[in-house]
C-alpha cells in the first residue's frame, strides 16, 4: 500500500495528539470492523474552535487522518468544522489508498460528534445542527 508524504509525516509526526483537560466538547468514534478509535477534544471560544487534540488507536491512516482534521479545524468557525468532509481530509492527505478511506470518515465522524457533545452541554439539541453521527461502514 502506498502512502503520500503527507500521509507519513501526518503519522511519524502528529499535530495535537492528546487530551484537552477542560475540552468544551469531546467525541468518540470507532469502527467495529477495523478497530479503529478516535477520540476528538475541542477548545471553543466565541463560535471558534480555538484547539482542538486527539487520540487515535488505530492504523497510521487513522493516526493522519485525525491529524490532519485537527489541523483543518483549529482557528476555524463551527459552521466551518461542519463543513469539513472526509473528502476534504484525503484532499489534503493528497489522497488515501481506497481500503484506507473510512479512516478519513472516522476522523470527519469524531469532529462532528465532538461537537454534538459541546451542543449537548450548552442545552441545546445537536442533531438538527450536527445530523446523525454514523459509525463509519468499512
Amino acid at each position: 500500500m502506498l502512502y503520500s508524504e503527507k500521509v507519513l509525516d501526518h503519522f511519524s509526526n502528529p499535530r495535537n495528539v492528546g487530551e484537552i483537560e477542560d475540552a468544551d466538547g469531546v467525541g468518540e468514534i470507532g469502527n467495529a470492523k477495523c478497530g479503529d478509535i478516535m477520540k476528538m477534544y475541542l477548545k471553543i471560544d466565541n463560535n471558534i474552535i480555538t484547539d482542538a487534540k486527539f487520540k487515535t488507536f488505530g492504523c497510521g491512516a487513522a493516526v493522519a487522518t485525525s491529524s490532519m482534521a485537527t489541523e483543518l479545524i483549529k482557528g476555524k468557525s463551527i459552521d466551518d468544522a461542519l463543513k469539513l468532509t472526509n473528502q476534504a481530509v484525503v484532499e489534503a492527505l493528497d489522497g488515501l489508498p481506497a481500503v484506507k478511506i473510512h479512516c478519513s470518515v472516522l476522523a470527519e465522524q469524531a469532529v462532528r460528534s465532538a461537537l454534538s457533545d459541546y451542543y449537548t452541554r450548552q442545552g441545546i439539541d445537536p442533531l438538527p445542527i450536527v445530523g446523525e453521527i454514523k459509525e463509519p461502514e468499512e
